[in-house]
């Protein structure tokens, strides 16, 4: 049992859109990710997501509205809900989901990644 800094952890970070392992229980995974951009529409058939912005903020665009999350706050998208994640400038994030869910969900295209790294 270790504990985790982020701010170490997101120093190993050097690129975009390419989730890395912080951490796993109960099945579920602690990943970290840095954005900048736009990613494409998706849904997860099955698992929700919850992202957590560490530092900096992005817009989560949703088929009937956006919602800006900015450093401090948390957003969780319901399986089944088409979204894609917006960046202008790059944003720090923790995601917190399911082992199972594939970065892209639905969609297989150039920003899927099959295999994670683990920080």
């Amino acid at each position: 049992m270790e504990k985790i800094n982020l701010s170490e952890k997101f120093s190993l970070i050097n690129d975009h859109w390419n989730p890395r392992i912080a951490g796993e229980l109960n099945g579920q995974q602690v990943k970290l990710v840095k954005f900048k951009g736009d990613f494409p529409f998706h849904k997860h058939d099955d698992e929700d997501e919850l992202f957590l912005v560490v530092k900096g903020s992005f817009t989560m665009e949703l088929k009937d509205k956006t919602i800006t999350i900015n450093a401090g706050e948390f957003l969780i998208v319901p399986h089944g809900v088409e979204h894609r994640p917006k960046a202008e400038h790059e944003v720090e994030v923790l995601l917190f989901e399911p082992a199972s869910t594939l970065n892209t969900g639905d969609q297989q295209n150039e920003f899927t990644k099959a295999t994670l790294q683990h920080l």
